[in-house]
């Protein structure tokens, strides 16, 4: 039993009179603990379950993502004078609503603004459909990469994807703790804004209920976060909704947030969320998206597309970023930009499977 882990335990466990907050280096210090397998299994679930039930500040947040980046990977900086995107999306995936963020990125990327994103395989406590098999379904499988080559995909083609099954394995742990307690532990809100990239980035995060912004905000000001975006998106993810005004929020660590609210209905969308049935359905949808057939998913698409191609600058506003977006995804350019991607992954996993092969040979 480590006692340094058990007196922060108390300090969150004691209960609404005598319970205290962490600081950010207590928060820091819990997280590696847990991380590194340093507490034992009753200390964390204990940690976990506990900290749930008081719900983490934003300088707990800021704590826990200095830990992750002190041990996680991370992807080096390109040669860009704009920040890259980071896409936070909830790691237990999405059950009800269609994804299209594998899509805002291909798009994002065809214009030449970088993005990389995070996660892993079906998880607790949704265990619903994960960004990693959304793109293998497009063909386009990070799992066999190492981060070495994730980063030579991610120079040449824009777009990069940290699977922390393989790059950050220590958090393997954490997420089966998740699946025994049942409920989401506060790792699983600051992996939202969790950055896995070295250089400048604008960290593009979802959310569901509004404390939870406050909590971000907070945190990513103590993190020195230049720019963000909060999206009241679906199922927690940036996916901007169309059954309902997008609640928005812009901001950096110098400017006070800027609240935008976009109704669908005044830019011409039906206000209806595209339902997620099938893997398969939705992966042919995305295809026919690909192709630019119009269609609920496309309009999906149109809607998402032309306010992230506003956000990072390469429209003056969303309305000609939705008339941008239909351009590039009707000429053909996203799907361009898609074979490019599975054209790089497949030379990276067949140059790593030949140089292991090359290694066998000369080891006989």
């Amino acid at each position: 039993m480590s006692s340094v882990f058990r007196e922060l335990l108390k300090k969150v466990g004691s209960g609404n009179h005598t319970g205290e907050n962490l600081t950010r280096v207590e928060a820091a210090t819990a997280t590696k603990m847990m991380l590194l397998g340093e507490a034992t299994p009753a200390q964390i679930g204990g940690f976990l379950i506990a900290h749930r039930i008081k719900r983490p500040t934003g300088v707990e947040l800021a704590g826990m993502l200095d830990a992750y980046n002190e041990l996680g990977p991370k992807l080096q900086p390109l040669a860009t004078t704009e920040p890259v995107i980071v896409l936070g999306i909830p790691y237990d995936g999405r059950t009800r609503t269609a994804p299209i963020s594998p899509l805002t990125a291909l798009l994002l990327a065809t214009v030449g603004q970088p993005v990389v994103m995070h996660g892993g395989d079906r998880l607790p406590t949704k265990y619903g459909l994960p960004l990693v098999d959304i793109w293998q379904g497009l063909g386009v499988d990070w799992t066999k990469l190492s981060l070495e080559k994730t980063q030579q995909v991610f120079e040449k083609t824009g777009i990069g994807f940290v699977y922390t099954p393989r790059h950050f394995p220590a958090t393997q742990s954490i997420w089966e703790y998740r699946d025994q307690l049942g409920k989401r532990p506060p790792f699983a809100t600051m992996e939202l804004i969790w950055c896995p990239y070295a250089g400048e980035a604008h960290i593009i995060s979802g959310f569901v209920h509004p404390p939870t912004e406050s909590m971000f905000l907070e945190a990513l000001a103590l993190r020195g976060v230049k720019k963000f975006t909060s999206v009241k998106g679906l199922e927690g993810s940036g996916d901007l909704p169309r059954d309902r005004t997008a609640i928005i929020g812009l901001g950096g660590v110098t400017d006070p947030l800027e609240r935008l609210h976009l109704a669908p209905r005044d830019y011409g969308f039906k206000t209806t969320n595209v339902p997620l049935n099938t893997t398969e359905e939705l992966l042919t949808d995305l295809q026919l998206v690909l192709q630019g057939k119009s269609g609920e998913l496309m309009q999906t698409a149109l809607w998402n597309g032309g306010f992230y191609l506003w956000r990072c600058g390469v429209c003056s506003d969303v309305r000609s970023g939705i008339a941008k977006a239909e351009e590039i995804l009707t000429s053909g350019a996203v799907a361009k930009k898609l074979q490019e991607l599975t054209q790089a992954i497949n030379l990276s996993t067949k140059t790593a499977r030949n140089l292991v092969d090359s290694c066998l040979i000369a080891s006989q």
